[in-house]
């Protein structure tokens, strides 16, 4: 099946009483057993409940996974995911992650024994370089959070693969939709299903997918024993969202693209960040390893010309606020925002600026979308 197929209707058809076309809310906290040591699946929503099953089974089937979990939101996602090591062990990274996950990484994670190196993963030299005897993992962004750097997956899983690494890959910029990656060798899956699975602006949540039988062992137990699974309604509502995940990523693209080639042509926009774009380093890479360029877009504004405040006030469209992947158009400062956790010399060697602005475009009209932009640079 193809995506929008699987989208549709995977998940679905799990209710043999009354078969209802929908999948059902199974909203109890715990489940009869027939009798001791005998049940239906399900004993304590906790361990497992039918609807956070469903979108499993959904999300696995649309990454081509063997077992997913859905979490309760995209940080308890990488949280989980982080149990697979233990103290003194190496992770290397990327200097451009999110902010939410270098502050996870540095201030959390740091101080329960775990090392990681934040390095330029566009640079192969700069990844084996970082490599210790001592290093257990490679963390993926691609494209990153917020300048849309791009890291060649295959060339990255080939490194990990030669040093006996776990690669893992945070695919919530692009969605399934748009990247697998699961194709390009990577082990280990995360999202934010908040983001552009859900599409609407109204759940939090996250999910975790595997390949092999070793960390599905792994994962299923501490995703159990934290506590991290998400609602069965919150679920629900994520279950709900994803049918319509691949026509919306069409309309997102299409705005991302129109607004990223205006930007490119405005006079106070200093440099637009848009891997659709052919100005952009690794256009050609784009080409090759995704399915579409998604619907982020980044820009340098010249404070000399107008300040961010300024710029933002002007805006009748799009809506100051974090977060991404929404129906509705979202903008905001990243150096404020979402990567105020980092350090300043963090933010600065991440290529953040004042005046990095990041868009998040909805399924709105481009047109409107790039006429509210001229109006506020204007």
């Amino acid at each position: 099946m193809r995506v929008e197929t699987k989208a549709v209707h995977t998940g679905v058809n799990i209710d043999g009483s009354y078969n209802s076309v929908i999948t059902p809310i199974y909203p109890s906290s715990t489940f009869m057993f027939d009798e001791i040591g005998k049940n239906r699946g399900f004993d304590y929503t906790r361990s497992g409940n039918p609807t956070r099953s469903a979108l499993a089974d959904n999300i696995c089937a649309l990454e081509g996974g063997t077992a997913a979990w859905i979490t309760c939101t995209g940080m308890a996602a990488i949280t989980t995911t982080l149990f697979i090591f233990k103290p003194g062990d190496h992770i290397i990274t990327g200097d451009d992650i999110y902010g939410g996950t270098y502050r996870l990484f540095f201030d959390v994670f740091t101080r329960m024994g775990l090392r990681f190196s934040f390095v330029n993963m566009r640079d192969e030299a700069a990844i084996r370089a970082a490599i210790t005897p001592e290093t257990k993992a490679v963390w993926i962004e691609t494209p990153s959070n917020p300048l849309l750097n791009l890291v060649d997956v295959a060339a990255v899983t080939k490194i990990a693969r030669e040093h006996d690494l776990v690669s893992i890959a945070d695919n919530t910029f692009l969605s399934p939709c748009l990247f697998n990656p699961f194709e390009h060798g990577v082990d280990v899956i995360v999202h934010s299903t908040t983001k552009y699975i859900n599409g609407h602006s109204d759940v939090v949540g996250g999910a975790i997918v595997v390949r092999n039988d070793k960390h599905a062992e792994t994962i299923s137990y501490y995703v159990n024993a934290l506590g991290t699974g998400a609602s069965p309604f919150d679920s629900w509502l994520v279950l709900r969202g994803i049918k319509t995940m691949p026509q919306r990523m069409e309309a997102h693209m299409r705005g991302a693209m129109a607004v990223a080639r205006f930007l490119e042509s405005c006079p106070r926009v200093k440099r637009v960040y848009y891997p659709g774009l052919e100005s952009h380093p690794q256009h050609e890479l784009a080409k090759r390893q995704f399915r579409g360029f998604g619907g982020m877009v980044s820009f340098d504004l010249d404070v000399d010309q107008l300040t961010p405040q300024e710029f933002f006030s002007k805006l009748k469209l799009f809506v100051l606020a974090e977060s991404l992947g929404g129906v509705e158009s979202l903008i905001e400062q990243p150096w404020t925002m979402s990567h105020a956790s980092m350090p300043e010399e963090a933010r600065i060697q991440a290529g953040l600026s004042q005046g990095t602005v990041r868009i998040s475009i909805g399924i709105e009209h481009p047109d409107d979308l790039v006429e509210d932009l001229k109006n506020a640079l204007a």
